[in-house]
């Protein structure tokens, strides 16, 4: 059901979040807009805003766990939100919030541009890598920012730096903030061999999908990793991988992976979240802390 709006993309009702994540579990939200321009997006939090409802931002939803009750209020997904500018003079590159990070790490490397490689293998937006401070293989986010572009729900705009950001490990203060992310600008080094930056690229990718279980619905890393240890060390030395509650199962390919086996609920999920890190606390006295996101009443 479509909503009367003003808009060429209209706003939906009671639209199933469960395929707009990359673990395929997730109830209805109320109410639906994958906007596909700045304006629609603006038009859509005036929508919300003029009826007092809450609003939830998603992207590419690869680290994110939606409660099979759904959520009220306004979804808005910024998949569609994409472009990639290059200033060849500057070594920057300006990316919109919804686009993948795949695609502009690959985009990178074709230029001969340096200091992205890192990022081919994560699957969410240039949105959620910047909030938190996505990272691997040694790189990160803070290490390429130059700025963030926001919206308040209001519907101001703003310009962040990274002074401004307070990176850490896998957060940033985006975290804390109601503002919606709608792009980021990168600084890296120009000038590079293309062919040998893409052939990096391509290697830590093919790394990537050999050491972890891409050929089933995850959400990536559930755990943060417990500094100097490792998450998948304590999970796997634990004996649980494999470990099923539900169709969640823990990885046996990368045991800080949670996979869908075909009919997970969030509840299952959520439900061997909460298992692991009693197993692990009980086990070595260390709390783990989910790197995933999870939204809605569980």
């Amino acid at each position: 059901m479509s909503l009367d709006l003003q808009i060429q993309n209209p706003i939906r009702s009671n639209v199933s979040l469960a395929g707009l994540t990359s673990m395929r579990v997730g109830g209805l939200a109320e109410y639906f807009i994958s906007p596909r321009s700045s304006t629609e997006l603006g038009e859509s939090l005036a929508w919300a805003r003029d009826r007092y409802l809450p609003i939830t931002i998603i992207g590419a939803g690869s680290n994110l766990l939606i409660s099979d009750q759904g959520l009220a209020g306004l979804v808005i997904c910024t998949r569609h939100l994409r472009s990639i500018e290059f200033d060849e003079q500057s070594g920057q590159v300006t990316a919109a919030a919804g686009e993948p990070v795949a695609r502009l790490a690959m985009q990178i490397a074709s230029h001969g541009w340096s200091g992205f490689e890192w990022a081919v293998g994560i699957p969410g937006t240039v949105g959620g890598l910047v909030v938190m401070n996505a990272g691997a293989q040694g790189g990160c986010a803070a290490d390429c920012v130059a700025s963030v572009q926001t919206v308040t729900l209001a519907g101001q705009t703003h310009l962040i730096y990274p002074q401004d950001l307070n990176f850490s490990y896998r957060t940033s203060s985006l975290q804390e903030s109601s503002n919606l992310v709608t792009g980021a600008t990168f600084k890296f080094q120009t000038g590079g061999n293309p062919e040998a930056i893409a052939a990096d690229t391509e290697a830590k990718l093919k790394v990537r999908h050999t050491t972890q279980p891409y050929h089933l619905p995850n959400c990536g890393s559930v755990f943060r990793n417990p500094l100097p240890q490792f998450a998948a060390k304590l999970i796997q030395d634990a004996g649980l991988k494999g470990y099923q509650i539900g169709n969640a199962q823990v990885s046996e390919l990368h045991a800080n992976f949670i996979v869908n086996l075909g009919h997970a609920k969030a509840s299952d999920i959520c439900s061997l979240i909460q298992h692991i890190k009693t197993v692990i606390s009980d086990r070595y006295g260390v709390v783990l802390e989910t790197e995933v996101k999870m939204i809605g009443h569980f």
